[in-house]
C-alpha cells in the first residue's frame, strides 16, 4: 500500500516535469521564432529604416555655399555686391528642454533688438514644442548678430547668409532689379541672369564615429563657383540722367517719365532711367508699380518724333527727294470725312520746313504719296512691333497694327506718329539706327565682347540727309535742346494720351536726339508723362533734360567738340541761323510745339 503510493507520487512529479519543460520549450521556441521574424521582417521587408536611423547618427554633409555674383557696370562700379550677414533661427524643442522661456528679460531682448513683439515671438516658438527649426529674423546686420549671441539664449542660434545690397539704390534700380530674402532674382537683371549670378555650391558626404571621427568619405561635388556680369551700363551717365529726370519730373508736376541712352554705334543701352523709382535695399512699403521699369513697359504714341521717318520713307520709295518742295495749302484737308490740319496755312514746305515747323499737312502728303504697303513695312522695319533685344523681363513689343485695311486718314495720322504705341526704349533704337546710317541692331543691357551685325533698313545717305534735317530743327525750332560745341539733331513729340472711347487731357511730351552729327555716337530719348504744370510741349519739359543728359554724356565719354561756339546754317529760306549757342537750364525761351491730336 505504502509502495503503490509512493510510486505513484513519483509518476505525478515525472508529469510535472515533463509537462513544465514542454511549456518552457515551448515558449523558448515561440521567441526564437518571434525574434527570427522580426529579423526577417527588418531586414527583409523594411531595412531602409534601420538604414535611415543609421544615416541620422553617422551620416553627415559638409554643404559649401557660394555667394551670388556682382553685378557691375561696363566701368567696374558695383551695382550689386553680396554681403554676410547672419540669420537668426530657434530650437524650439532644446528651448523647451531648457526651459528657456522663463528667461523673460533676455525675450524681451531679443525682441526689442529685432523690432517684433515678445509676446507673437515666444507664441510662435512654443506653438510646435517638438519643432527643431524655426526662423526668428532673415539676414540681420552684424552688430545685431553679436547682440544676440551675447544674450546666451538656450536654443536660439545664428548661422550664417549672404545679402544683396545695391550701392546705386534708386538710381539703377529698374535695370538691376532686386532679389528675394533667398537670394532668388525677382525683378530686372538679378531675374533674368538668376542661374548665372547663382552658382552650385559643393558639399561633401561623409560617415562619422560615435567619437565624431570621420571614417569614410562618400562622395564630393565640387562648387560652381558665380559669374559677375558686367553691364552695358555707364554709372556715371546712369546717375546724371537719373538727377536730371528726377528733377523734371518734380518741377513740372508729372506722374513719371523716362531717359534712354543709347550708343548709336553698338546698341549698347548706357542709361536707362525711371522715376518714379524705388530703394531697392529697403522695398517694405513699396508700391508694386514702382518696380515696373517703365522705359521697356509703357508704351505711347510718339507723336512728331516719327515724323523724320514719314520723311525717310518717301526718300527711300523716291517720291520725293532732298530739294522736294511740299505744297500744304490752305492748311487743311479732308480724308474719308476726317479733317487733317496744320494751326495754320504754311504754304510750300521743303522737306526740312516740314519737320522744323513740324507739319502734319507735309508729312501726310507724303505718307500718301507711297504705296500703303511700303509706309506700313517701313514702320516694322524699325521694330515697332518687337521687343528691342534687351532680354529684360516685361518689355513690351507695342502696338502696331498688322491688318490689311488701313484708311486714308489712318495713314495720315500715323505719318505723325499717331496709331502706334511704342516704349522709349524703342523709340531710341529708331534714333539709334537712324544715327549709325540705317543699321538696325538689338539694344544690349549687357556689355558686348563684339558688335552684333545688324541689318540695314535705311539708306546710309539719306539718314545723313534726315540727320542734317533735324539739326535745323534744333537751332531753328528747339533751343532747349542746344549742346554747346557740338552739332545736335533732334525731334520733339507732344501727344494727348488715349483712354477708352479716345483722347483725355493729359500730354506726354519727348524730345529725341543724336550728337555730335559729325560723328554720331549718342541718341538720348526723354520722356515726361502727364506733366501736371501749364508746360506740356515736348520742347519745353523734355527738351531741357535732353540737353543738359546729353552734354553730360558727351564729356564724360570725352568724346570731341565738332562745332565752334557760333556756327552759321543756312535755312531753307537763305537766312542764316545761330548753332551750338549756350543755354541756361532755366531757359524756356524755346518757340511752343503744337500738339498733334
Amino acid at each position: 500500500m505504502i509502495d503503490s503510493v509512493k510510486r505513484k507520487s513519483e509518476q505525478n512529479k515525472v508529469t510535472a516535469i515533463a509537462w513544465r519543460f514542454y511549456v518552457v520549450l515551448a515558449v523558448i521556441v515561440l521567441i526564437y521564432l518571434g525574434l527570427l521574424a522580426r529579423a526577417a521582417y527588418i531586414q527583409v521587408v523594411e531595412p531602409d529604416m534601420l538604414k535611415k536611423q543609421g544615416d541620422l547618427r553617422s551620416l553627415r554633409t559638409l554643404a559649401n555655399t557660394v555667394q551670388r555674383g556682382s553685378i557691375i557696370d561696363r566701368n567696374g562700379d558695383q551695382l550689386a555686391v553680396s554681403v554676410p550677414v547672419e540669420t537668426v533661427w530657434a530650437d524650439p524643442k532644446m528651448i523647451m528642454q531648457n526651459n528657456a522661456l522663463t528667461m523673460t528679460e533676455h525675450w524681451q531682448a531679443l525682441a526689442d533688438v529685432l523690432g517684433q513683439d515678445v509676446d507673437r515671438l515666444t507664441r510662435r516658438i512654443s506653438k510646435n514644442p517638438k519643432k527643431r527649426f524655426v526662423y526668428v529674423e532673415r539676414k540681420v546686420s552684424p552688430a545685431m548678430a553679436n547682440y544676440i549671441k551675447e544674450l546666451k539664449i538656450p536654443g536660439v542660434f545664428l548661422r550664417k547668409e549672404s545679402k544683396r545690397f545695391y550701392p546705386a539704390g534708386e538710381i539703377s534700380a529698374h535695370v538691376v532689379g532686386v532679389t528675394d530674402v533667398d537670394d532668388k532674382g525677382i525683378e530686372g537683371i538679378e531675374r533674368v541672369y538668376d542661374e548665372l549670378l547663382t552658382g552650385v555650391g559643393g558639399q561633401k558626404r561623409f560617415r562619422k564615429d560615435a567619437k565624431g571621427r570621420k571614417i569614410e568619405i562618400l562622395s564630393v561635388e565640387e562648387a560652381r563657383p558665380p559669374q559677375d556680369l558686367t553691364l552695358s551700363i555707364d554709372q556715371r551717365i546712369q546717375a546724371l540722367a537719373y538727377k536730371e529726370l528726377k528733377g523734371a519730373v518734380a518741377a513740372f508736376k508729372a506722374r513719371s517719365g523716362s531717359v534712354v541712352v543709347t550708343n548709336v554705334n553698338t546698341g549698347e543701352i548706357l542709361a536707362m532711367v525711371n522715376n518714379p523709382s524705388y530703394n531697392p535695399n529697403n522695398l517694405a512699403n513699396t508700391a508694386t508699380h514702382r518696380l515696373r521699369n517703365r522705359a521697356i513697359t509703357d508704351v505711347f504714341e510718339p507723336g512728331s518724333t516719327m515724323k523724320p521717318l514719314t520723311v525717310l520713307t518717301a526718300l527711300e520709295f523716291g517720291a520725293a527727294g532732298p530739294d522736294t518742295v511740299i505744297d500744304t495749302s490752305p492748311g487743311w484737308m479732308r480724308l474719308g470725312g476726317r479733317r487733317v490740319s496744320d494751326p495754320r496755312n504754311r504754304g510750300k514746305l521743303s522737306l526740312t520746313d516740314i519737320l522744323v515747323t513740324s507739319s502734319n499737312m507735309g508729312t501726310t502728303k507724303l505718307a500718301l504719296s507711297v504705296p500703303k504697303e511700303f509706309l506700313l513695312d517701313k514702320f516694322f522695319e524699325m521694330g515697332f512691333a518687337e521687343d528691342t533685344g534687351t532680354g529684360l523681363i516685361g518689355e513690351s513689343p507695342g502696338m502696331l497694327s498688322d491688318r490689311s485695311r488701313w484708311s486714308k486718314f489712318e495713314l495720315a495720322t500715323l505719318s505723325w506718329g499717331h496709331g502706334l504705341a511704342i516704349s522709349p526704349a524703342q523709340l531710341a533704337r529708331f534714333y539709334s539706327t537712324l544715327a549709325n546710317g540705317g543699321i538696325k541692331r538689338p539694344l544690349s543691357i549687357v556689355k558686348a565682347d563684339k558688335i552684333p551685325e545688324g541689318e540695314r533698313v535705311l539708306s546710309k545717305s539719306y539718314t545723313g540727309e534726315v540727320l542734317d534735317m533735324l539739326e535745323h530743327v534744333v537751332n531753328e525750332k528747339v533751343s532747349n535742346a542746344k549742346v554747346d560745341g557740338y552739332r545736335v539733331g533732334g525731334k520733339t513729340g507732344t501727344t494727348i494720351k488715349a483712354v477708352a472711347g479716345g483722347y483725355g487731357n493729359d500730354y506726354v511730351g519727348t524730345f529725341a536726339g543724336i550728337a555730335p552729327l559729325s560723328r554720331p555716337e549718342l541718341a538720348v530719348v526723354v520722356m515726361i508723362n502727364e506733366p501736371g504744370g501749364d508746360l506740356y510741349h515736348g520742347g519745353e519739359i523734355a527738351a531741357p533734360v535732353f540737353s543738359r543728359v546729353m552734354k553730360g554724356a558727351l564729356q564724360l565719354l570725352n568724346i570731341a567738340p565738332d562745332a565752334s561756339r557760333s556756327v552759321a546754317l543756312p535755312n531753307n529760306k537763305g537766312q542764316q541761323v545761330q548753332g551750338a549757342a549756350i543755354q541756361a537750364a532755366a531757359d524756356s525761351t524755346g518757340v511752343k510745339e503744337k500738339a498733334n491730336a
